[in-house]
C-alpha cells in the first residue's frame, strides 16, 4: 500500500486545503485537483500508481470539500480556487504536471491560461472542456441540488449515486462512501459546503465556459484532455471546439468509462495520464 503523509495548505484568503502528499522529494511533481462534490479520495487509485512509477503527488481537498476549510463568506468561485491553485504551486517545485477532474480541470485550465508565464509543465483535463454538453451539465447540478436533508444511512447516500450513475455497478461494501459524508445529527451529508450552489460562478458546468474560452490562447503547455468513452458531459461538439482552442491537445478515451473517469476505470485511465506524463515530464 503506497505511504503518504497529510500536509497543509494556506489559501491567498486564510483557508486551510488539506492534501495527500507521496512520493520522492525532488522528483516531478503531479498535482490532483477533484471535481465538485467530490473530495481527495476520489484519486486513491490514480495517486498510488503515480507514486509508484516515481513522481510526487500533491492530492488535495479543494476549499468547501472533505477535510479542507469551508469559506466563511461561501467565496467557492474557479477563478478564487485558481488562486489557491497558485498558493499550491507556490510550494510545490518544477517539473510540475496538473491534473484536474471537472471542477479541478476548469480551475487548473483557467489558471494555466490566466498566466502570461507557464505557471505547470504539462496539463490533464479530466472529462472537462470549455463548453461541456448542457445535458450533462443539467444532470450534475440536479444530483448535487438533491437531497439537501442528507440521508439516514450510508446505504441510502449509495442508493442515490447508483440511481445518479447506474452504469456504475454498485458495490456489495458500501462503507468506502463514508469518506465522502459527514455525520451531524444522526443524518449523513455529503462532505462539501451546499453554499458551493449558491455562486453565480459555480466552479461545476456549464457556468464557467467563458471565462474558460477567454483564457485558452494562453494554454499553450502540452495538454491531454481524457474523455469518458459513456461521458454526457463532453460530447464530440465540445472536443472539437477544444481543439479549435487549443489545437495542441491531445485526445485519449476511456472506452466504458463515464464522466467519472478515474472511479470507472482507472488502470486504463492511469496508464493513458502515465504515458502522456512520461513524455513531458518522466520521472527521475
Amino acid at each position: 500500500m503506497t505511504s503518504f503523509r497529510v500536509e497543509r495548505f494556506e489559501t491567498p484568503d486564510g483557508l486551510t486545503l488539506v492534501a495527500d502528499v507521496g512520493g520522492p522529494e525532488g522528483a516531478p511533481s503531479v498535482v490532483l485537483l477533484h471535481g465538485g462534490g467530490q473530495t481527495r479520495h476520489s484519486w486513491a487509485g490514480t495517486m498510488g500508481q503515480l507514486v509508484d512509477q516515481g513522481y510526487r503527488v500533491i492530492n488535495v481537498d479543494a476549499r468547501g470539500h472533505g477535510d479542507s476549510d469551508w469559506a466563511p463568506d461561501g467565496e467557492y468561485r474557479f477563478t478564487t480556487q485558481a488562486g489557491d491553485l497558485m498558493a499550491i504551486l507556490a510550494k510545490v517545485g518544477r517539473p510540475v504536471a496538473l491534473v484536474g477532474a471537472s471542477m479541478g480541470g476548469a480551475t487548473s485550465f483557467y489558471a494555466v491560461g490566466s498566466h502570461a508565464e507557464p505557471i505547470a509543465d504539462a496539463l490533464v483535463l479530466v472529462d472537462i472542456v470549455p463548453r461541456p454538453a448542457e445535458g450533462g451539465a443539467r444532470r450534475i447540478h440536479a444530483f448535487m441540488n438533491a437531497n439537501p436533508d442528507g440521508f439516514a444511512s450510508v446505504e441510502e447516500a449509495a442508493d442515490a449515486v447508483s440511481a445518479y450513475y447506474p452504469e456504475r455497478p454498485r458495490p456489495k461494501d458500501v462503507s468506502g462512501l463514508r469518506k465522502n459524508l459527514r455525520l451531524r445529527d444522526g443524518r449523513y451529508y455529503w462532505h462539501w459546503d451546499p453554499r458551493i450552489l449558491e455562486m453565480t460562478q459555480q466552479a461545476e458546468p456549464p457556468h464557467f465556459s467563458d471565462e474558460l474560452i477567454r483564457v485558452a490562447p494562453c494554454v499553450t503547455l502540452p495538454t491531454l484532455l481524457v474523455r469518458g468513452g459513456k461521458s454526457d458531459v463532453v460530447d464530440d461538439a465540445g472536443v472539437a471546439e477544444m481543439l479549435r482552442l487549443v489545437p495542441h491537445t491531445e485526445i485519449f478515451d476511456v472506452a466504458g468509462a463515464g464522466h467519472m473517469v478515474a472511479g470507472d476505470r482507472n488502470d486504463p485511465f492511469s496508464a493513458g495520464m502515465i504515458a502522456f506524463l512520461g513524455r513531458h515530464i518522466p520521472p527521475r
